[in-house]
């Protein structure tokens, strides 16, 4: 896992209090750029851990994903012991990351303002389900409550049978997750720049409907409006892989040219006189028409037919992945995407490499995602206290939840 040479965030370092997938995705971006990232647990670890299968029933799939790349701590912050450990973490730190809700870290003692105290140049983030200073501040935030808030699975039953449905990945999560990542960076350049520290709030409700919105506000970006907001192209109940003679094909045509291609390759010339095949607006005002078209043409011939056709003349297309099959895709193993690593409790296990690349500082995983409190010596002695703190729980048996 180990690479040679530097990253992009070798030096700054960053005290995780974050649990389950907002935050620890974030944070691992973050490590994988070279972030020394501390991740803090209750001593009943992150919840996460107990997701999906594990061989020591500590680290489920998702928390190997997210959580790679940082050390580990255990300390209870409801201790007085606790709380004291985490002040004296936070006043050699350049970021806290957090994603309680604000009135909780208060109770804990570890308000902005407490925090700032200990460390005034300190880069406070806090991704949590509302701003505070909504209605909703207080309440709880979890992926499918924030999807519902944001009306996607309203769109979902728009686009397909009625029934509203929650995307099946944590997409709040994960989206505001990188806004929460991209934040921290953002506020580290500022404090680079000025020498000022500040707090950073990225509340997932809001992070969420700016999304959406952005797609499918259209005529409500008006005073007065146009029409009644959605894009259309994205809600026709056609949009979907098509099914072709024996499986199924993903083709977006999209432009004139790609149109013009494709009827002629299909023998349907009498088509392009249509007027809904027109022109781009025109497609978009007839999008459950044109998908229907589409469906009844490519069901004619094989997939690997249509991809050959296609391909040739240079109209989008892919084909549809199952997970089993994304896992065995060609280009995902020609450009090295997957890694065989061994993991100290879950034995051989297989990674993920950070997507971009860099000619210079190319991020990676500097280590395996931690055992329950694996660092909490380590780091300890960085403080200047090489005592066993209490809640250490580095070279006990793994716990089993």
């Amino acid at each position: 896992m180990t690479g040679l040479g530097p990253r992009p965030l070798d030096g700054l370092r960053i005290l995780d209090l974050t649990t389950v997938v907002m935050g620890p995705y974030a944070s691992s971006i973050l490590a994988d750029m070279g972030a020394d990232v501390i991740k803090l647990e209750s001593p009943g670890g992150d919840i996460l851990r107990q997701v999906g299968p594990s061989r020591s029933g500590e680290a489920g799939g998702m928390f190997l994903h997210a959580n790679r790349g940082k050390r580990g701590i255990v300390l209870d912050l409801k201790s007085e012991e606790g709380r004291a450990t985490a002040l004296q973490l936070i006043a050699d730190v350049d970021v806290l990351f957090y994603n309680l809700r604000p009135s909780a870290m208060e109770r804990l003692g570890l308000s902005y303002e407490a925090v700032a105290a200990q460390n005034p140049g300190i880069i406070y983030v806090g991704a949590f389900g509302f701003g505070r200073d909504g209605r909703y501040a207080d309440l709880p935030a979890y992926d499918d409550l924030i999807q519902g808030l944001a009306a996607i699975p309203a769109l979902l039953a728009e686009a397909g049978d009625g029934t509203p449905r929650y995307v099946p990945v944590n997409i709040a999560d994960r989206i505001v997750g990188l806004h929460a990542a991209i934040a921290i960076l953002g506020a580290v350049h500022f404090r680079d720049r000025t020498g000022l520290g500040q707090r950073v709030d990225v509340p997932m409700f809001e992070t969420m409907a700016s999304m959406v919105l952005a797609d499918h506000m259209a005529g409500l970006s008006y005073t007065p409006p146009l029409d009644a907001g959605g894009y259309r192209r994205l809600l026709t109940k056609e949009r979907r892989p098509f099914r072709t003679a024996d499986g199924h094909l993903c083709v977006v045509l999209y432009t004139d040219q790609h149109w013009r291609r494709f009827l002629e390759i299909a023998g349907r010339d009498d088509l392009t006189s249509d007027p809904r095949f027109a022109n781009h607006a025109a497609r978009i005002k007839h999008a459950d028409e044109i998908a229907g078209e589409l469906a009844t043409i490519l069901a004619t011939r094989s997939t690997r037919a249509w991809q050959d056709v296609l391909g040739k003349a240079d109209i989008p297309n892919a084909v549809m992945h199952t997970i089993e099959s994304l896992m065995q895709d060609g280009h995902l193993e020609d450009v090295g995407f997957f890694i065989h690593s061994l993991h100290p409790s879950e034995g051989p296990v297989i990674e993920m490499a950070p997507p971009s690349r860099w000619s210079l500082s190319q991020p990676r995983a500097s280590r395996p995602a931690p055992r329950l409190g694996e660092h909490t010596s380590e780091i300890a002695a960085e403080l200047g206290n090489a005592r066993r703190e209490p809640n250490d729980v580095e070279h006990q048996p793994i716990r089993s939840f």
